[in-house]
């Protein structure tokens, strides 16, 4: 049992007062909804709960930590749940397997049909049962329809915690239904003391300070970039690097992490344009400007982009279009550059 972060315990012994029987932990990425979310329903499942939350050391919290709880669901894409080590149905494991078909990036109408079977069934031990949904935007609407009515009208003693990095994907209903609580986004140097005690040890204050920068403050998404070995000169030296065309620092990133970094560069450079203080480069770092019209439009396309990089035709090609495109607007910012010291 890994132990909380400051800011997701206080929010764990706030949420633990709450009598609704469904909450939604919704914010961006990187703030903790996961484990915000397996610690209330340890918490609601531990045999000898505190006012911290769960004990970590009865029978319930070690089949949790174990995954085998009996009366625990954990309804998320199979990809996930590979993942993080939660057990898939023997149907879905022997397809996948068998390699009849790939897992499932999204949460499919079967889990959630089971997740309503489990519901109905007998509590093997203690006082309630605990289904957990995550990330809850990746349900269809099959799916979240299927799982709506068991939402709003659960039998028995059963409780829901959905976690969402996109509460404005989900069905209207799903959200009536349920208690909405905000992540909260943790202090600068609270987030900083977490990531560095997470870190390598001769991990620097500077290196940190870096990682989450580059993950625009989310503890969760810094350390992220920290495992995967990002230098924080490497990424200073990022923009410039784009500007000429070499994509080394990105190549082996997944489409949608690449994706991630062009957004962020967009972002921060339309915050430069606006004349505000850039979130996730150094601004001293950053290219001039380009015009904003430019801007909007690489804007518009990299939010079009997003909508389908989950299933690119072909991850080089898209690679090769990205890098070029980039490279397109941040010339244009030299163009900028060139034409203010002539005025």
């Amino acid at each position: 049992m890994s132990t909380l972060a400051p800011w997701l315990q206080t929010q764990l012994q706030s949420l633990l007062a709450q009598r609704g029987h469904a909450l939604l932990l919704a914010g961006p990425s990187g703030l903790g909804q996961y484990e915000l979310a397996l610690a209330l329903a340890r918490t609601w499942l531990c045999e000898q709960p505190g006012p911290q939350g769960a004990c970590g050391q009865c029978d319930s919290c070690h089949a949790i930590d174990v995954r085998t709880h009996a009366d625990l669901c954990v309804l998320m894409p199979e990809t996930l749940s590979l993942e993080l080590g939660w057990p898939l149905d023997e149907g879905a494991q022997k397809e996948i397997d068998d390699k009849k078909r790939k897992a499932s990036k999204f949460i499919r109408v079967e889990s959630a049909r089971e997740a309503v079977a489990f519901t109905q069934f007998t509590r093997s031990r203690g006082l309630t049962k605990v289904v957990l949904v995550h990330p809850a935007e990746r349900m269809n609407i099959e799916s979240a329809n299927t799982l709506l009515k068991t939402l709003e009208e659960p039998v028995g003693e059963v409780r829901f915690v959905l976690a969402t990095e996109a509460a404005h994907q989900l069905l209207p209903t799903i959200r009536s239904r349920c208690l909405t609580h905000a992540m909260v986004w943790p202090a600068e140097e609270e987030a900083l003391a977490w990531l560095l005690a997470q870190s390598a040890a001769g991990t620097s204050r500077e290196q940190a300070r870096a990682w989450l920068q580059a993950a625009g403050g989310r503890p969760d998404d810094a350390l992220a970039l920290a495992g995967a070995g990002l230098k924080d000169s490497a990424w200073a030296a990022l923009p410039q690097s784009l500007a000429r065309g070499d994509w080394g620092l990105l190549a082996g990133w997944t489409p949608a992490q690449q994706l991630q970094v062009l957004q962020k560069l967009c972002h921060d450079l339309m915050a430069k344009a606006a004349g505000a203080t850039p979130r996730f480069f150094p601004a001293e770092q950053l290219p001039a400007a380009p015009r904003w019209g430019v801007l909007a439009q690489w804007s518009r396309e990299l939010m079009a982009a997003a909508r389908t990089v989950e299933h690119p035709y072909s991850a080089g090609l898209m690679q090769e279009a990205w890098a070029a495109r980039t490279r397109q607007v941040l010339s244009a910012s030299e163009t900028a550059r060139a034409a203010s010291s002539r005025a």
